[in-house]
């Protein structure tokens, strides 16, 4: 069941990355310097690849807050949810906004995806004490 509770999770936080992502296409993609093509979209895709390693980081990360969680008796709702948007909040987005400073990717960017960061996580802990 531990297995099944980690791929369910790492597709919530997918599945909120496509929304996300959507809703902040144009932000992300002038923040990230995508150059764009004549119908507003990307002249490049990332392709297959990039939403394969999505996936596995996201199992990765999934299945290590399902370790966490274990260890540290996190098994109610609230405590998943809490713990989740901690860990996005207090591990995963400081370590972006460092990146991107030393980068000196725009405070935009780094935002964006720190919220992603923080929301993903949070779903991951809400979804892991569903199982």
């Amino acid at each position: 069941m531990g297995m099944v509770a980690v791929l369910v999770a790492a597709l919530g936080a997918f599945v909120f990355a496509v929304v996300w992502y959507r809703i902040n296409m144009v932000a992300w993609m002038e923040a990230a310097g995508v150059e764009k093509g004549d119908d507003g979209m990307a002249k490049t895709a990332p392709g297959i690849r990039a939403h394969i390693i999505s996936a596995v980081g996201l199992i990765l990360v999934a299945g290590m807050m399902r370790h966490m969680f274990a260890q540290a008796g996190i098994d109610t709702l609230s405590k998943g949810f809490l713990s989740g948007l901690g860990v996005g909040a207090f591990m995963v987005s400081p370590w972006v906004m460092i990146n991107y400073t030393y980068a000196m990717r725009p405070g935009k960017l780094c935002m964006i995806d720190g919220i992603f960061a923080i929301g993903g996580c949070t779903i991951i802990g809400v979804i892991l004490t569903l199982f």
